[in-house]
């Protein structure tokens, strides 16, 4: 079974017990990124410098027993329209094109408490206002079961990397029943 076929649990259980590196995991989501983003567009910014470097530290803290939840080493994506401090959070929009927030969200902050691996920010309808991923200023997601089908939204990105397994789990949002 590869590293990529596991579920969140699962991944987390196997990083804990020692079978899985947090930056094995990190890795294989990457390379899987890469070669599936050319057809799926789930991501709008991949932060894969970062991702490798937290993965590290993540590690050594796994190691060391200061982190032990069920999270610690698990890579996962955020959708863009939740802020991170220093990494781009454009809401799919190019008039938030090179913005980058000065705090992270809350939900964010505890993933990243927990030990959670942030590989970058997925697609998603324009300021999520949409239900298809297709409205997007960079380009709509494609369904990974069917690339001719959408995967819809406006948390289109986070849904397709996960079922692509370009990650191991994805916050979304809900701005009007879409979820």
């Amino acid at each position: 079974m590869s590293i990529l076929d596991l579920t969140a649990v699962e991944l987390g259980k196997k990083i804990k017990s020692g079978e899985i590196t947090a930056v094995e995991a990190t890795k294989a989501a990457l390379a899987q990124i890469r070669a599936l983003e050319p057809v799926l567009n789930c991501y709008v910014t991949v932060d894969e410098e970062g991702a490798l470097k937290r993965a590290g530290e993540v590690q050594k803290q796994i190691e060391d027993g200061t982190l032990t939840g069920p999270l610690a080493g698990v890579p996962i994506a955020i959708k863009d329209n939740m802020c991170t401090e220093g990494l781009l959070t454009t809401c799919s929009s190019k008039i938030l094109d090179n913005f980058k927030p000065t705090y992270t969200a809350e939900a964010v902050k505890n993933l990243e408490a927990a030990g959670a691996i942030i590989l970058g920010k997925t697609n998603m309808d324009e300021f999520a206002m949409g239900s298809t991923t297709e409205t997007s200023a960079y380009g709509e997601t494609k369904n990974p079961w069917n690339p001719e089908h959408v995967p819809g939204g406006s948390s289109g990105g986070s849904c397709a990397a996960v079922a692509a397994n370009e990650c191991f789990f994805a916050l979304g949002s809900d701005t009007g029943g879409s979820i």
